[in-house]
């Protein structure tokens, strides 16, 4: 079993959620339990490595930018392995933080970079372009991921000291991915077109048909009445154009921000986390569109 790793914090925490400090730790989980947190893992990684692509991504332009290196920068091999090392990077932090030891994490680290070097090959021949090459490696990286997530499923889970700042921080991952998703919105703000508002009755309505929690009472009539309400929204908006849609489509986005807050207070149709996630998003869109409609007269 891996060394425990000490924090400033008094507040022992499994990696793989509550167990009883006086119980060791089940050697096999079962199938529907196993299959259940191999799935979970994999959309942890997930969710780590996009938002160190969206945290690394802006840093890289701007170095790119500072010392004249945008264009290598931009050339697809090497975008792949920049592309590459920033998953990487947003995959070893969360991996480190659930204590998973250097084997596994080194092991998912080549799944990153492995594809993208096997397709470097045929690249250089000129077999493949550079779009190909990007997708490609991508493909290939959803089984490596998988093969090492299920070699190292039976790991056991190794007790973590945090510092509490680190366990809130974590626990507030929906904000900080929404935060990270629109940073790039803040340096260039723009209004987006009134028919984006569609979508926002949309997930909630997808994502209660695919969990069925739309049978409880007023719950469809309500989730029905949102999507008449930003449809007529987006119509008029459509209709005004100019300054006047503007506004009315950061309105809409800033309305549904409090639509996302409502079901996190209930719990109603989707998971709080992703109402606390949408809920930060969709502020932030409507501020970027704010400031855009303040400062360029959209």
């Amino acid at each position: 079993m891996e060394e425990t790793r000490m924090y400033a914090d008094t507040t022992v925490v499994p990696a793989s959620g509550p167990l009883p400090t006086d119980q060791p730790a089940p050697s096999h989980a079962t199938p529907t339990g196993g299959t259940r947190r191999l799935l979970r893992h994999l959309g942890e990684m997930a969710l780590a490595m996009l938002a160190g692509m969206l945290l690394l991504g802006p840093l890289w332009d701007a170095v790119g930018a500072a010392w004249g290196l945008a264009g290598s920068l931009g050339r697809p091999e090497v975008a792949a392995l920049v592309m590459a090392t920033n998953m990487t990077v947003g995959m070893t932090v969360w991996m480190r933080y659930g204590a998973h030891g250097w084997p596994a994490v080194g092991e998912m680290a080549a799944a990153m970079y492995v594809p993208f070097l096997l397709l470097l090959v045929p690249f250089r021949a000129g077999l493949l372009d550079g779009d190909a090459l990007l997708l490609g490696g991508h493909l290939l990286m959803i089984p490596a991921m998988v093969l090492v997530a299920v070699r190292h499923r039976h790991e056991t889970p190794v007790p973590v000291r945090r510092h509490p700042a680190v366990a809130a921080l974590a626990h507030r991952w929906p904000t900080g991915l929404a935060l990270l998703m629109t940073v790039d919105m803040w340096v260039e703000p723009k209004v987006f077109s009134p028919w984006t508002m569609l979508v926002l009755p949309g997930g909630y309505l997808l994502i209660g048909v695919v969990r069925r929690t739309l049978r409880g009472p007023g719950v469809l009539v309500t989730q029905l009445a949102g999507l008449v309400g930003w449809v007529a929204l987006t119509l008029v908006a459509v209709a005004a154009g100019g300054r006047t849609a503007a506004w009315l489509v950061a309105f809409g986005w800033l309305a549904h921000a409090g639509w996302d807050l409502i079901h996190h207070r209930t719990g109603r149709v989707v998971p709080r986390g992703y109402t606390e996630w949408c809920g930060v998003f969709d502020a932030a869109l409507a501020g970027t569109m704010i400031l855009a409609i303040l400062t360029t007269g959209a």
